[in-house]
């Protein structure tokens, strides 16, 4: 199968997580706020789960998929480092499995990003 084909299928797939998330931030944005750890975090939830859609919607367009891939990537860095590395130092037991999902996502964000080569059309 086509190199492109694949990368291209993999994108949209890849964009359906961040999809849901992003439409349960904004479903669950006054339950999720507790979690963020600066102020207005109700802002912060609603704020993320706009960007993960957006984000998602241009893996799926393919529209500045690497820009969006990018950003996205900084974003859960963030998450990481400010709320799930505390919380697993915390409690690893309940705490790890948001932080390896996390860092998961993050890897296959720099994926996306790298397929997008601008000397070479790759998706």
């Amino acid at each position: 199968m086509n190199k492109n084909i694949v990368l291209r299928v993999a994108q949209i797939i890849f964009a359906i997580p961040f999809l849901f998330f992003g439409i349960n931030h904004l479903v669950m944005g006054s339950q999720m706020a507790g979690m963020v750890p600066i102020s207005p975090a109700t802002f912060w939830v609603y704020f993320t789960g706009i960007a993960q859609i957006l984000a998602a919607v241009a893996f799926i367009i393919n529209v500045q998929a690497k820009l969006a891939a990018y950003l996205l990537a900084l974003f859960l860095l963030i998450v990481i480092v400010s709320i799930h590395l505390p919380a697993a130092f915390k409690d690893f037991a309940s705490g790890s499995t948001m932080l390896v999902k996390d860092i998961g996502l993050l890897g296959g964000t720099l994926l996306v990003a790298a397929a997008h080569n601008k000397k070479r059309k790759t998706i």
